[in-house]
């Protein structure tokens, strides 16, 4: 059996291999997932055969705390950067100078807007992977880094190097960047200004489902190792793409200084055909013993240069300035503009975010304001073009009122936004807080999205979340475009979120700066609603990565009539208000009055799970060793101080496996 499993494996990986990096699927995602499935029994019957790299751990586990520190082997140093192809040119003539041979060549290679990234492979398997961070150390994110699938977690088969670093960049693909953008301006949460912090805001995310849910991609562009197949960095790439690494089709082998400027027109022109983000290219001279040759300023190699392109910018007339209200009451001043074509899409309006950035804009009536995205897909409006303003113009001036119920602003403490108070009178705060509650990620009530929670609100039928539970096929069918097969889903879907988890209720709610990640540590805190409701600030502000702030929201929340009796609403109709009993019961007391410190990444079980296992069976989990300590459960990859102090103090360190027999699984 394990000759099976071996083969399955290997057939997953190349056909992962064909999808996400070559895109050039050799079966169907029918046949691909029944391999799949098949794997994941065959691992099940057979765990003796468990390796963390097999493609069925692609998915992540659970929560990950913090990231442990890594010294780079060899530093990740910056490039020099230049705007200017005669700055390019001039470095061109300084490398043939400096060479005295005509016998060169340069590798061109485009400069990708993500998150640098080195891996390290030891006998064709992922070890670790580490961010830039200073140069000198970074992060360890290789759980994050698994989940990402044009990454090879078991090299193709080829004669590469026993032990290598590969270096690339982590990227978000515009596709992602959008569809995420999308969620969180639903959530009322802040915004990626760009792919490259959402793909470095992803990769540092503290659970790895997260991350690979967003679908992040990655390009390679350096080998390093003791032992390289070729003098050739080009060459070098071409095999490493055989490995199994997604390498840029828009590598190219120059040799001329006309062949490297004709490089630059073209992609300044087609890289906004490109799937991911750019912000430039990047030259390197193509022979690794001449690159050693040139060597390296204090700061960057001598052998490469980066060459950005200019954002992309364009001038238009504003219409005028509108005034939109969320979900949360923030009132949102929106450019919309005279149409203008920018990176392949027409843009007619732009956010302007606050008050704050009108002023700082000083944006009048007519005016011709210039539009940016800058390697950034949300139009940015940059500046205004003052010599152009229409003679009089007035200065638009930020609402005082609601735009949509009239109540008079009030302005967020500590915040540049300005929003409504009228929470439970509001129309778009009222069906905004009706169709998060029944989203996915929240109840999952299919059917009930932004038109039909207007709809619904419109005929009175459901003004606040409580009454969705009141809903019938009876009252339902007639209303709107809502049929007989439409009316049966929403009430099914209604049923069916009775048994959605209490932390996904609490995030359903909408309890202001209440998002996903904050409702799963407030509901492990408190265990049920009840609990939560009989609280007082100070105990909820003690709470874990709760605070004052967030308390004050929640305390606040739970004591406003509608608000209480949604919930009673919500209990009545039988909706999940608590973490099951069963759940809460200790497994035993094998760790009772042990402290114990979780260090590393695991195989079996995420550091989650470990720290409620230690809880279940009278444990405590700490966050620091001290001689108080009774042993460290140590992963792959602990970090060397925390070695260090183990020896220091006489702390034992236990494996995963020993723990287990421990606590007896």
């Amino acid at each position: 059996m394990k000759e099976r499993i071996e083969k399955l494996r290997a057939e997953l990986n190349r056909h992962n291999h064909n999808y996400y990096a070559l895109n050039a699927p050799e079966i169907s995602d029918k046949e691909f997932d029944m391999m799949m499935k098949e794997l994941e029994e065959l691992e099940k019957q057979y765990p003796e055969y468990h390796d963390p790299l097999s493609p069925t751990q692609r998915v992540g586990s659970d929560l990950s705390k913090g990231f442990e520190h890594v010294v780079h082997e060899r530093p990740m140093m910056s490039l020099s950067n230049t705007y200017s192809i005669d700055e390019v040119d001039e470095w061109f003539a300084r490398i043939k100078k400096a060479i005295d041979s005509s016998d060169f060549s340069i590798t061109g290679e485009m400069k990708f807007d993500g998150t640098s990234i080195s891996i390290l492979y030891r006998n064709g398997r992922m070890v670790r992977a580490v961010t830039r961070g200073d140069g000198t150390q970074g992060d360890d994110v290789t759980a994050n880094v698994k989940t990402i699938r044009s990454i090879p977690l078991q090299l193709l088969p080829g004669d590469w190097p026993e032990e290598f670093e590969i270096r690339g960049e982590i990227l978000m693909p515009w596709e992602v960047f959008e569809r995420l953008n999308a969620e969180r301006a639903y959530n009322e949460e802040p915004l990626f200004a760009n792919p490259r912090n959402a793909a470095a805001g992803t990769l540092k995310t503290q659970d790895p489902r997260e991350v690979a849910r967003r679908h992040l991609d990655a390009r390679f562009y350096y080998l390093l190792a003791d032992q390289l197949p070729s003098d050739s960095h080009f060459e070098n790439m071409a095999i490493a793409e055989q490995w199994g690494f997604k390498v840029s089709k828009a590598m190219a082998r120059l040799h001329s200084l006309e062949d490297v400027d004709n490089y630059i027109s073209y992609w300044d022109e087609h890289r906004k055909e490109l799937p991911v983000p750019t912000d430039g290219l990047v030259f390197k001279v193509d022979s690794l013993r001449q690159q050693l040759n040139l060597g390296y300023t204090a700061k960057s190699p001598r052998w490469a240069v980066a060459f950005k392109f200019n954002p992309e910018k364009a001038c238009t007339s504003l219409r005028f300035v509108s005034f939109e209200t969320g979900r949360m009451g923030i009132v949102t001043p929106v450019a919309n503009l005279e149409p203008v074509q920018l990176s392949g899409t027409i843009v007619k309006r732009a956010s302007l975010h606050n008050d704050d950035i009108m002023q700082e804009l000083d944006i009048h009536e007519g005016d011709s304001l210039y539009v940016e995205k800058a390697g950034e897909i949300i139009p940015q409006i940059t500046g205004v073009d003052k010599s152009l303003r229409p003679e009089g113009a007035k200065k638009v001036e930020f609402v005082k009122n609601c735009p949509e119920c009239g109540t008079p602003l009030t302005r967020i403490f500590g915040e540049a936004a300005w929003c409504c108070p009228n929470k439970y009178g509001c129309r778009p705060q009222i069906t905004g807080r009706i169709e998060h509650f029944c989203a996915r990620r929240m109840m999952n009530i299919d059917g009930i999205g932004e038109e039909t929670a207007e709809l619904l609100y419109a005929t009175g039928l459901v003004s606040t979340i409580g009454q969705l539970f009141d809903l019938t096929e009876e009252k339902l069918i007639g209303v709107g475009r809502i049929g007989e097969k439409t009316a049966k889903k929403i009430i099914k879907g209604i049923e069916d979120c009775k048994k959605v988890p209490f932390e996904r209720v609490l995030y359903a709610l909408s309890i202001p700066n209440v998002g996903e990640t904050t409702a799963k540590r407030l509901a492990r805190a408190v265990k049920d609603m009840d609990t939560l409701m009989e609280m007082d600030l100070e105990q909820l502000a003690m709470i874990p990565d709760i605070g004052p702030i967030i308390a004050k929201n929640i305390y606040d929340f739970l004591r406003e009539p509608v608000n209480k009796e949604n919930i009673a609403k919500l209990r009545e109709a039988g909706v999940t208000l608590s973490i099951p009993e069963e759940s809460l019961q200790p497994a035993g007391n094998s760790l009772e009055g042990k402290s114990i410190v979780i260090s590393g990444t695991f195989d079996h079980h995420s550091r989650d799970e470990y720290k409620d296992i230690i809880m279940s069976q009278g444990g405590k989990n700490v966050g620091s060793i001290s001689k108080k300590t009774s042993f460290v459960l140590a992963g792959d990859n602990m970090g060397p101080a925390k070695l260090k102090k183990c020896e220091e103090l006489g702390i034992p360190i236990i494996s995963e496996d020993e723990f287990l027999k421990m606590i007896g699984q």
